[in-house]
């Protein structure tokens, strides 16, 4: 079977995932600048979130772009992403919520963690299915980036809620530019 039905799925599940973050978002009871700063942590929150699952929405779609066929295995591994993904609304929530404290940063970064756990758990099923000669086996590479960012939550985790952000931040600049590999790939073989 090809991945139409699995990216137009993941798709639906990401844009739920996004419609849920911005619901939790309050307007503020005032109408001066001094309203909008007891939101700030929520909204900031929500910026990040809302970057992260861009993020993986996008590499989704690339990876998902090189997939030739699918089985049980990679739906699973799918749904397994997505379940982490979908727990975005709820830690972003809590951390914006509680002003970045402790435990709700170290929850935010355990699901990052997990997502990201979760993606190179697909990644992996998805290879083992299209092979280690296929494109995107080749587009794919070393993954630097791929293996760099858990580590970089693992550390996170072992600091004080303001550093784990800036480690979270950090993970996200790496990835918001767009990872060219698989479209160098593609764009080589035409």
């Amino acid at each position: 079977m090809n991945s139409n039905r699995l990216e137009a799925f993941s798709d639906g599940v990401l844009a739920i995932i996004i419609t849920i973050m911005v619901l939790e978002l309050k307007v503020p009871e005032g109408t001066d600048l001094a309203a909008l700063k007891s939101v700030l942590p929520v909204f900031l929150s929500y910026i990040l979130s809302f970057i992260y699952v861009g993020i993986y929405w996008n590499n989704h779609h690339h990876m998902m772009h090189a997939v030739q066929k699918i089985n049980g295995g990679i739906l699973w591994a799918n749904l397994h992403l997505l379940f982490w993904l979908s727990l975005i609304p709820f830690v972003t929530g809590w951390i914006g919520e509680n002003h970045f404290s402790e435990l709700p940063m170290a929850l935010y970064g355990a699901v990052l963690l997990m997502a990201a756990s979760a993606f190179f758990i697909l990644q992996n099923r998805i290879l083992a299915v299209q092979g280690k000669d296929s494109l995107l086996a080749k587009a794919l590479g070393n993954d630097l980036k791929g293996k760099a960012s858990p580590i970089i939550y693992i550390i996170a985790s072992f600091y004080n809620p303001w550093i784990a952000g800036v480690l979270y931040i950090m993970v996200a600049l790496i990835w918001l530019i767009p990872d060219k590999r698989i479209e160098i790939i593609f764009r080589d073989k035409e």
